[in-house]
């Protein structure tokens, strides 16, 4: 699994590159804050629930939570299943929120 910066995202989504995001904490958590990604709850991911991201196979994918540790754990079941460009966000929204809240 590779990592990827908080930095690194803002500049791709801020240049309008297209970023396939997905979100892997709680609709709650989802609802409160976030930047615009997927929400796939790390659950479904164990019980192999993702077949929306099958399309997505052969492309990047970044995975996010609150800290990097449920897309992390996401990001290994997903390489496990065979997608080959999956990153995890570095801190999450909570690196993501100590960097860009007061400026969004």
């Amino acid at each position: 699994m590779e990592i990827i910066t908080v930095e690194e995202v803002k500049q791709r989504i801020d240049r309008g590159e297209p970023v396939n995001l997905v979100d892997v904490r709680e609709p709650h958590e989802h609802e409160a804050f976030n930047i615009g990604g997927t929400l796939i709850p790390l659950g479904r991911f164990q019980v192999l629930d993702v077949d929306e991201l099958e399309p997505l196979k052969e492309e990047e994918i970044v995975l996010y939570c609150r800290s990097g540790n449920r897309s992390g754990q996401a990001a290994m079941m997903l390489e496990n299943m065979g997608f080959e460009n999956v990153k995890n966000l570095q801190g999450g929204m909570m690196r993501w929120q100590e960097l860009y809240s007061d400026k969004q």
